[in-house]
């Protein structure tokens, strides 16, 4: 595995862990306007009804994994280029996928609209923190020349 794609893994992983404690601090202190957090309703959708810890558990795996698949894909495609604009930009993209494809499949409609127009903000700026953090941290990581002020 080549280092920009293995940092992206590894950011991508701590872009989640930091985007998923907003997360859950919006859904215990009931600011989340998300009926569940949507990785646990994605698990709960393809795997059916299981005990809670289970698909906390599950939830949990199933977020940093595509999270830090996500982060392995910036590496590859913009390798060293990468800057906090692209780790934006790739929010943005990782929240309409979301937006267009899995929260239809949650039966939430497209941006949440089944739900409520705030899951479509509150999800935008969940993506909004995971970019900083991806593009913030692979800038520094994978940067060869220094930045002048």
């Amino acid at each position: 595995m080549n280092n920009t794609i293995k940092q992206g893994v590894i950011w991508g992983l701590l872009a989640t862990v930091v985007m998923s404690i907003f997360m859950v601090t919006a859904t215990l202190t009931g600011l989340s306007p998300m009926p569940a957090p949507i990785p646990m309703a994605l698990v709960k959708k393809v795997l059916g009804p299981m005990p809670k810890p289970v698909l906390i558990f599950l939830g949990i795996i199933a977020h940093l994994g595509y999270g830090g698949v996500a982060g392995g894909i910036l590496g590859q495609l913009f390798k060293e280029r990468i800057n906090l604009g692209i780790g934006l930009g790739w929010g943005v993209f990782l929240w309409l996928l979301m937006q267009v494809i899995f929260l239809p499949i949650l039966g939430w409609g497209l941006f949440g609209s089944a739900i409520t127009p705030k899951v479509a903000v509150a999800t935008l700026i969940l993506h909004l923190i995971y970019g900083i953090t991806i593009g913030w941290g692979l800038q520094r990581k994978l940067q060869t020349t220094p930045v002048m002020p």
